[in-house]
């Protein structure tokens, strides 16, 4: 592959502080197009963070129904630029024969939902439609637990301890051990790189995981933790109303403000009890 694609990159700037200026070198979180294809055939593009990008294209295909589980994939490589040669920014997917996807019919409706918007009724029936169960109802974690999180997740940051400028999903035990984190410039980017994680080894449904997500808890990542059956979600901000909404009707667990020892639950309380 030439030039693979780095997470970092170094710039020069020049800082102010205090009033005495000094140019100094500064690192920025690399922002670059990933292009997903399906069978040879581009099924859409996103701006990411190199990196996991196998597990981000598995992440975002099982979210979007088109594979249900590792198996389903039968191969996934690199692919190729317009010039021929190997490029980090796309991700080759072929799937099993049964699993083939009418590329145009979603590429048509892909576009239209994400032109027009999608109501709530409509993207809690779509659930409804894929067969999505409410997740795991007998999982349970105490507020000492939940207020430890964040410090966990930000301790294994580590593009974001260079540039501040990272969001990042990590799944943890109910008892607070971390499983798996990933890093990324979009938070739903790092939402499908650890569900992706989780589909390529057959760890899925995330019945007994609470997932982490930084930033704030909206819609899209609601969805994304019910289809991978995550019963608890909490964020450091807040969430939108339909994500409230979402969670409400798909019975799961929604922190947020998730921070400095405090948090609200706006749904299914029933997870978080105190010791």
């Amino acid at each position: 592959m030439r030039h693979p694609p780095q997470r970092i990159k170094t710039t020069d700037v020049v800082e102010w502080d205090e009033g005495r200026e000094r140019r100094v070198q500064d690192d920025l979180a690399t922002e670059e197009p990933l292009e997903i294809r399906v069978g040879g055939a581009p099924l859409t593009i996103t701006m990411r963070t190199p990196g996991d990008d196998f597990e981000l294209a598995a992440g975002w295909l099982y979210a979007e129904g088109i594979v249900e589980r590792g198996s389903d994939i039968v191969r996934i490589s690199y692919g190729r630029a317009a010039d021929g040669c190997t490029t980090g920014n796309v991700v080759e997917v072929d799937l099993r024969p049964e699993r083939s996807v009418d590329i145009g019919a979603f590429q048509r409706h892909f576009v239209a939902a994400s032109s027009c918007g999608i109501c709530g009724r409509a993207s809690i029936d779509s659930l409804r439609a894929r067969g999505t169960r409410k997740p795991n109802d007998a999982l349970r974690t105490t507020p000492e637990c939940l207020t430890d999180l964040p410090g966990e997740l930000r301790s294994v940051q580590r593009v974001f301890g260079r540039t501040g400028g990272l969001h990042a999903a990590g799944l943890f035990e109910a008892d607070g051990t971390l499983v798996a984190a990933r890093e990324d410039i979009g938070r739903h980017n790092a939402v499908d790189k650890v569900i992706g994680d989780a589909l390529l080894h057959e760890r899925l449904p995330l019945s007994e995981r609470i997932l982490l997500v930084s930033g704030r808890g909206g819609f899209e990542i609601v969805q994304k933790a019910l289809v991978a059956g995550v019963p608890i979600l909490a964020s450091v901000s807040a969430p939108s109303s339909l994500a409230v909404q979402m969670a409400r009707a798909g019975g799961l667990t929604l922190v947020g403000f998730l921070r400095d020892r405090r948090f609200v639950v706006y749904s299914h309380a029933n997870r978080v009890a105190a010791a």
